[in-house]
């Protein structure tokens, strides 16, 4: 796809905040759902605030040429439980988060000082189109379990645990917001076309609203899709990670084993942090793709890990949660065909001070889950076929290239994963080992024959 706006470009500062809203959208959902997710009176505008800074980070390492958002990684979550509870674990508890985010981040700069020094072209061997074509398709698909459950979910919540809203009435929300987002990127001219996301949320937003109040005003709870009662529980400032954990650091009990302690995070955070360098990797060759601008060359690798690593430090250090590069930002740069970096540090900027807005954040944490699954099913599905587009330059005929993208496929879709205590290797993770193995196999005799 051809950028209405490349990396260096620099739309009008009317547009950028327009184009860093729908980035914010984008990625926000996911951004506040980890900290909901831990408890532990963790807070999302913290964790937004987090993001924003670690997002900041990033684009310093990566001199302003790599346009992707940071967000709270869901693959450090059984990581940050494993801070609050088991045995030694529950001593420090909020600066057992930060220590673990350290442990995470040094892995990545580690990491990026070997690819300083011994280069990319290992990783391009080992990772070839036929190996990260699929594996980024995987990402996408793996995902659409949740767009899909979220295409008829709600938030009105009634007393005995269950969703209010009928969910042939979240599927219409939904589905509105899918059409009119679809509709503006390919209907539309000009700016609309580039802000689908917005207007397919507005639309969504829009129907579920009405039908809300229909349904409060005549007792209907069926159509109550939006929980407006957030409003009155507003957290008006973040509740920093340090501020809480230098505060309270024994909060959670005493410490029996300070050396127990940090194995025991170590642990929980290290092996994650090689899982997600795998997802990083596929991040950032399918951000190459759609720029066109190989990012592992320039601004290289070693950088953007390194911005990766760093950013999820302080991201953590602040907001709890260590960051990775979201397939929501990729997805949106993908449909708007805006990669101007300009964009994304607005919305780093606009995340910091959304994160002290508390009606704001509050509005935006309403939007209904099925407002949201409708445009994920477009960002989703656009991370998944720029995985495949990736595939057309690869000989399908040759055995070798097509057991590799079978067993990605197969392995990433049908959701293999493996588990050892805390740890979890993830599917995309896993479908990418089991491919690289599988290419590194079935080329032996090639290599020979060469």
């Amino acid at each position: 796809m051809k950028m209405i706006y490349s990396v260096e470009d620099k739309p009008s500062f009317g547009k950028v905040l327009v184009f860093a809203l729908q980035q914010l959208l984008a990625i926000l959902a996911a951004t506040i759902a980890v900290p909901a997710i831990i408890g532990n009176n963790m807070s999302p505008s913290a964790a937004l605030f987090g993001a924003g800074v670690g997002t900041l980070v990033y684009l310093l390492f990566t001199r302003f040429k790599s346009p992707v958002f940071l967000g709270s990684s869901f693959a450090f979550i059984g990581s940050m439980f494993a801070a609050f509870a088991g045995g030694v674990s529950m001593s420090l508890g909020y600066l057992g988060l930060i220590l673990g985010a350290f442990f995470a981040g040094l892995v990545y700069v580690v990491i990026a000082l070997i690819v300083k020094f011994a280069g990319v072209n290992w990783i391009n061997k080992l990772m070839p189109a036929v190996v990260i074509g699929p594996t980024v398709a995987i990402i996408g698909l793996s995902l659409a379990g949740n767009a899909v459950g979220d295409l008829t979910t709600g938030r009105v919540m009634l007393e005995d645990g269950t969703q209010a809203a009928s969910p042939y009435v979240c599927l219409i929300c939904g589905l509105v917001t899918l059409f009119v987002t679809m509709i503006s990127s390919v209907y539309g001219k000009k700016m609309i076309k580039m802000i689908p996301f917005i207007l397919g949320i507005c639309a969504g937003y829009a129907v579920a609203a009405i039908l809300t109040v229909i349904g409060t005003s005549a007792g209907i709870d069926a159509i109550k899709v939006i929980d407006f009662g957030a409003f009155k529980s507003m957290q008006w400032y973040p509740t920093f990670t340090f501020v809480t954990a230098f505060s309270e650091p024994f909060a959670y009990g005493e410490v029996g084993s300070m050396a127990a302690y940090i194995g025991t995070i170590a642990a929980a955070y290290i092996p994650v942090a090689f899982v997600v360098f795998a997802e990083h990797i596929a991040d950032h060759k399918n951000l190459s793709s759609i720029i066109e601008k190989d990012l592992l060359e320039d601004p290289g690798l070693h950088r953007t890990l390194l911005g990766d690593g760093v950013g999820s430090m302080i991201g953590a250090f602040f907001g709890g949660c260590p960051n990775t590069t979201y397939g929501e930002s990729v997805g949106c740069v993908a449909i708007s065909a805006n990669a101007s970096i300009v964009t994304i540090l607005t919305t780093s900027i606009l995340a910091i001070i959304a994160s002290f807005l508390a009606p704001f954040v509050t509005f935006l944490s309403t939007i209904p889950n099925c407002v949201m699954g409708g445009v994920c099913v477009a960002l989703y599905g656009f991370i998944a076929v720029s995985g495949l587009k990736m595939l057309q330059a690869v000989d399908l005929n040759d055995n070798t290239n097509l057991f590799t993208v079978s067993v990605i496929l197969i392995s990433g879709i049908g959701g293999l994963f493996v588990k050892f205590g805390s740890v979890e290797i993830t599917e995309v993770a896993c479908a990418l080992i089991l491919g690289i193995i599988t290419n590194k196999v079935l080329s032996i005799k090639k290599s020979k024959s060469e």
